[in-house]
């Protein structure tokens, strides 16, 4: 079998939960301890430097409080649910997802130019793109350990279907980031399943020229200026570069060790735009410094390889393809907003995991790491 996982190079093991010894709470409770752990202490440093980040907002504080407590709820219930029901749900939950995508372009609220959300009569609003970053790599991982690996050109060309669907509906709202990231999501595990180096050149080879029509012609005037703002964000200073400069300014004087936490100015007198969102991290670095950031991004890394470890360990197909690929896009989201907050990537409004403010991005975020205990204590 490990021949047919491709890249990874999975090899047949038998899991960390074994069969020959009294069952322990955490397998009883389909929870992976480390992993859990890892994932509390990061979302409780995320309320910390939120609280901050907002200028002490307590409603903001509070409405973040709760939307980790479901967020955990909803990972602690998907952990409860054996493999072999998501795998057979899968296609459902892809073509529900499709549905509100396309729902959105009907009903969908518009704010700041964007139709991305649906609006809930006593709930709040919503964002179906968000619940495509775990549908996409769910049916993807459904689709092809359901065919013969490493997959064949017109396997191949069937799961480039499936994913191009939804990126198109997302790109559509627009909002090039979440397209981004859904596409990265499913070729990810389209990468995990083998696929052939001659098919990852001929794609790379094809991606170039697609680049350069897609600036021409599919990319709207905003997206183009941020392209150009990461390029020369002094050209415009006071407009499309002024979230870059404050950004490397709250990072800069933060120097090694930071101000100190509840003391960073730019985001506390409101020179950081979005300083609670997306570019909180720059808020973050502004009071602790370079060492809080190598924390921080050591607990992210910690993740990132537990996943993988639960990843390889599976013996299932299905289960090793979708844990591997919520554990590269894990790694992308925290890639995409660092870099964007640094000014080496264009700013797509990527959030920081656990950090960022908003509810829905974070139920995700938490129901995809549900999704892996599941995998993982099941096995």
């Amino acid at each position: 079998m490990s021949k047919n996982i491709g890249q990874f190079r999975f090899s047949r093991q038998t899991s960390h939960f074994g069969t020959d010894s009294t069952p322990t709470f955490w397998q009883k409770v389909h929870l992976d301890p480390w992993l859990l752990m890892l994932l509390f202490v990061t979302a409780l440093s995320g309320l910390g430097i939120l609280y901050s980040a907002s200028a002490q907002d307590m409603g903001l504080f509070l409405k973040q409080t709760l939307s980790f407590s479901i967020a955990f709820t909803v990972m602690i219930v998907m952990a409860q649910i054996p493999p072999s029901i998501y795998r057979n749900f899968t296609p459902f939950f892809y073509v529900m997802g499709i549905f509100l995508l396309i729902l959105v372009e009907i009903i969908g609220e518009i704010r700041l130019g964007a139709q991305r959300w649906i609006k809930i009569p006593g709930f709040g609003s919503v964002q179906p793109s968000e619940f495509m970053k775990l549908g996409m790599p769910m049916l993807a991982a459904w689709f092809l350990s359901r065919r013969e690996l490493p997959p064949k050109l017109p396997t191949v060309f069937i799961t480039l279907i499936l994913i191009l669907i939804p990126v198109l509906l997302i790109a559509k709202q627009p909002d090039l980031g979440t397209s981004l990231l859904v596409a990265s999501s499913g070729l990810f595990v389209l990468f995990l399943s083998g696929l052939p180096w001659w098919m990852i050149g001929t794609a790379t080879a094809i991606f170039i020229p697609f680049v350069l029509i897609s600036w021409e012609y599919l990319l709207h005037d905003y997206q183009k200026r941020r392209v150009m703002t990461l390029l020369d964000p002094e050209a415009d200073a006071l407009g499309d570069g002024w979230n870059i400069m404050q950004s490397k300014t709250a990072i800069g004087s933060g120097g090694m060790t930071g101000k100190g936490y509840l003391e960073g100015t730019q985001s506390h007198l409101h020179f950081l735009p979005e300083g609670h969102t997306d570019f909180i991290i720059a808020a973050f670095s502004e009071e602790f410094g370079l060492i809080g950031v190598c924390l921080l991004m050591f607990l992210y890394f910690c993740i990132l390889l537990r996943v993988l470890y639960l990843a390889y360990i599976n013996t299932q197909v299905y289960g090793r393809l979708l844990c591997g690929a919520i554990a590269m896009s894990f790694f992308v989201y925290v890639f995409v907003n660092a870099g964007m907050v640094a000014g080496i990537l264009p700013v797509v409004g990527v959030p920081l995991p656990f950090i960022s403010y908003g509810g829905t991005a974070l139920i995700t975020l938490m129901a995809s790491f549900g999704l892996v205990m599941s995998m993982s204590s099941h096995n």
